[in-house]
């Protein structure tokens, strides 16, 4: 190639590179909105209280954080399912998919990434990845009471089946969400869980 074709290859390269650049387009970023899901109705199994016998099994009432709605049945495609004050996640003992959970503490808006000492787990037959009983994973049970109240500050991290993060604050035990001071466990329908969530779509680790 003789120095005048390769002067004219030069100009041609350099102009289609500023075309390039000049066509490129930031994709703007999307704000994370949080989501409140309200009365979510899980029941627990009913039990005959003078003998502490299960009468009736119930079912776990299953929910998609990343469709942001229930599922049917325990074979389709949910994150982590509800009944009484436990909270399960899909896999291991409790489903066939791959979702884990980690109980951090911190508030909802402070927490803006997943912390380096989150401990990611699935259900297992001798301990679920969202402990059970009072104090343990999301609640207190006052045994005066008998309210049960989500811990302040404390997140339930949720690795979904698709392996996005999402970060999940429960925010009510009773039907529309009554503040615990007009909360009477005899009359107040329960359990009616309200709480709010974000999720990363990305897969990345920040809200």
């Amino acid at each position: 190639m003789n120095k005048w074709n390769t002067f004219q290859a030069g100009i041609l390269l350099l102009a289609l590179s500023t075309s390039c650049e000049e066509n490129t387009v930031e994709e703007p970023e999307i704000e994370l909105q949080a989501v409140t899901v309200e009365n979510l109705h899980a029941p627990g199994d009913l039990m005959d209280r003078s003998t502490g016998e299960i009468t009736e099994v119930r079912p776990f009432r299953y929910f998609s954080l990343e469709d942001n709605q229930m599922v049917e049945d325990r074979e389709g495609d949910w994150d982590i399912g509800f009944k009484g004050t436990t909270i399960i996640v899909n896999s291991g003992s409790s489903g066939s998919g791959t979702a884990q959970a980690s109980v951090v503490t911190g508030t909802f808006d402070e927490i803006t990434s997943v912390p380096a000492t989150a401990d990611f787990k699935s259900d297992r037959e001798d301990g679920m990845a969202i402990p059970t009983g009072s104090g343990n994973g999301w609640y207190n049970y006052n045994s005066s009471s008998h309210i049960v109240s989500p811990i302040p500050g404390r997140v339930l991290l949720i690795r979904t089946n698709e392996g996005n993060h999402a970060k999940v604050e429960i925010l009510s035990y009773y039907q529309d969400n009554p503040p615990l001071s007009e909360v009477d466990p005899m009359t107040t329908p329960s359990p009616y869980f309200t709480f709010r969530y974000l999720i990363q779509p990305d897969g990345t680790i920040n809200f």
